[in-house]
This record gives C-alpha cells, sequence and structure tokens, in this order.
C-alpha cells in the first residue's frame, strides 16, 4: 500500500510541494551542469528542446487530471495554469482574464531567486518561456497565441519576473 494514501490534505498539500521543489532543483542542478561544462547557449538550447515536449506532456496530463474540455480556450487555460508545478512554488497571477484574452505573470520566481542568491544575473529565460508558455497553451487550446509581455533578460519591474499574454483572436 502507498503510504501516502493514509496522509491527511495538509500533509499531501506540502508533499506536493516539497516535491514540486525536487523537480525544480534538479532541473536547475542540470542546467548549471551543462552551462558549467558546454556554455550558457548551449545550456538554452537543449532547455528549449526540453521544455518543448515537457510543456506538452505537463498540459495533457492536466488536462486529463482535471477533466478539461477539448478546445476550452481562456478559461480552460487559466484554469490549467494553476495545476502546473510551478504554480506550487512560485507565486503567481492572472491579472485580466475575459473570455478570448488573459494576462499571466509570475511574480516570484525560485529559478531567479536562487541565481541571485548564488551572485548569478537573471536567467535569461525569455527564448525558453517563449516555448514552454506557447506549447503549453496550444496543447490547452490550439487556438491560443502566446505573446511575452516580458521576462528576462528584458527589464522588469520589481513586483514580476515576467508577463505573458494569451489571445484567441
Amino acid at each position: 500500500m502507498n503510504p501516502l494514501a493514509e496522509m491527511d490534505k495538509d500533509f499531501l498539500l506540502e508533499w506536493l510541494r516539497e516535491a514540486a521543489l525536487n523537480w525544480l532543483t534538479h532541473d536547475g542542478l542540470w542546467f548549471r551542469a551543462v552551462e558549467e561544462e558546454f556554455g550558457l547557449e548551449t545550456a538554452i538550447y537543449l532547455d528549449k528542446k526540453a521544455w518543448e515536449k515537457f510543456s506538452v506532456i505537463e498540459a495533457k496530463r492536466i488536462i486529463k487530471r482535471i477533466n478539461l474540455p477539448e478546445n476550452g480556450g481562456i478559461p480552460a487555460l487559466a484554469k490549467a495554469l494553476n495545476f502546473r508545478l510551478y504554480a506550487q512554488i512560485n507565486d503567481q497571477a492572472i491579472t485580466e482574464i475575459s473570455s478570448n484574452h488573459c494576462i499571466f505573470e509570475m511574480r516570484t520566481c525560485r529559478v531567479q531567486e536562487a541565481r541571485k542568491r548564488q551572485g548569478l544575473p537573471d536567467f535569461p529565460c525569455k527564448e525558453v518561456g517563449l516555448i514552454e508558455y506557447s506549447g503549453f497553451a496550444r496543447t490547452i487550446d490550439p487556438r491560443i497565441k502566446t505573446r511575452c509581455l516580458f521576462c528576462p533578460p528584458d527589464p522588469h519591474p520589481p513586483e514580476a519576473w515576467c508577463r505573458w499574454e494569451f489571445r484567441i483572436d
């Protein structure tokens, strides 16, 4: 029997948060190892290839787990974003939403904050983010277009690391 089956809700929520932290820690350690061995450009190239696949897999699993409708549009995307692993460990928000558009922002980012603690510059994640967020959104609904409003290396306000617009025209 799985010992987690006997645990209460609070324990399971904290376990999920810790599992998400472990996932992100591994991702960061892998990235830093590639960056140190082969340079930032190669690390970003390989990171993009991984996120291109992972974002789709994560979206498909979320669709199945929470029973999202096919081509559910912006409302389905807004709901799905809350079930991503990132949502368990970063402060994120949808600041605008309508039936055909939403603005999503990452207010805290453990990746960027870890790099700051290590004395490293902001991770220039915009290229990776474009692949990650557009792949995730298109998997939720192929009509959704993704646009980056800002993301490092872009300048950003102190209250958010990145901001994304999702739209169905």
